[in-house]
């Protein structure tokens, strides 16, 4: 038997989590105050997931950088990855709030998607 412990990130109580497990299942989740704790310590024992921010190249844009992030968390053994493909994006200004600067990153279902507007220059 396994104990696993976290900090519940679902709301402000910040509850502090175990998670027993028994041959690679789930025996117990102890320690939430809301049903979002025991998600989210299901969630992180199983699947971990985090959704990436970062930035993006501009040309012609106001500013030098764009700041994004996916629209939806992908596998926490992805995130690097993710960045690394940002780092290889130039955008053309103008560009919008919530467009898709690319869709699909590395089939994980999310969108890397504009936090902000940017003005063409």
């Amino acid at each position: 038997m396994t104990i696993t412990h976290y900090l519940c990130i679902g709301c402000p109580l910040g509850c502090r989590l175990e998670v027993e497990e028994e041959a690679g299942a789930i025996v117990e989740v102890r320690g939430f105050s809301c049903k979002l704790g025991k998600q989210y310590a299901e969630q992180e024992h199983t699947d971990p997931r985090r959704v990436v921010t970062g930035s993006v190249r501009v040309a012609n844009g106001l500013w030098a950088r764009l700041p994004v992030k996916t629209n939806r968390p992908v596998p926490k053994g992805q995130v690097r990855a993710v960045a690394r493909v940002l780092r290889q994006v130039t955008m053309v200004a103008p560009v919008g709030l919530g467009d898709v600067v690319i869709a699909n990153v590395l089939d994980t279902g999310a969108d890397i998607v504009a936090t902000r507007e940017m003005p063409a220059a």
